[in-house]
């Protein structure tokens, strides 16, 4: 993690590869559990994930993931959360946004979302706390910012007023997850 205990983009790679087993009520094989992961983070980021095959073998290493080759060789091997991983998983929840427009912010508030009924009331609730304060700020900087540029062409201040109603409808949002 960053110093202000924001995800580093293999950080996600792990929290969604942990939040996939957590999600699931029986073991994954390393191929699906790696297409799944895959093949949500392509969506999200884009094709680009070098660090995808050892970033999964870590997990293992590590004692996240416990590999069950009863049925087979390594590759149908089956994959499941250890106490290990499951308390790394929580803490990766709990993992700070920066911001909620940028790439990698957008990643993190997607798996939030993606996970978030796995945490306990008493996280969850905090965590879509954080969450509103983040989006917050965010609204305030903009709100800012088409205030002190209200005299400027009308693509730019039709484009702020966009991104004041998206995280305004965000915020609301947010708000109606603790309602």
């Amino acid at each position: 993690m960053y110093s202000d205990r924001t995800l580093l983009p293999k950080e996600c790679l792990r929290l969604c590869a942990l939040g996939t087993l957590a999600l699931s009520d029986k073991p994954i094989s390393y191929a699906d559990l790696a297409n799944s992961v895959r093949h949500f983070m392509s969506h999200m980021m884009g094709p680009s994930l070098d660090m995808m095959g050892s970033s999964l073998q870590l997990l293992k290493l590590e004692g996240l993931v416990k590999e069950d080759t009863a049925k087979g060789g390594y590759s149908d091997a089956q994959l499941s959360l250890t106490k290990a991983g499951h308390d790394k998983f929580i803490e990766l929840m709990q993992g700070n946004l920066r911001d909620t427009s940028g790439e990698l912010s957008r990643l993190i508030m997607a798996l939030k979302m993606r996970y978030l009924h796995l945490l306990d009331d008493d996280i969850r609730t905090e965590q879509i706390e954080i969450l509103q304060d983040v989006c917050e700020l965010d609204l305030e900087r903009v709100l800012a910012l088409r205030e002190e540029h209200s005299n400027e062409a009308a693509n730019f201040t039709g484009w702020l007023e966009m991104e004041v109603k998206r995280l305004e409808q965000k915020l609301e949002w947010l708000k109606s997850l603790l309602a």
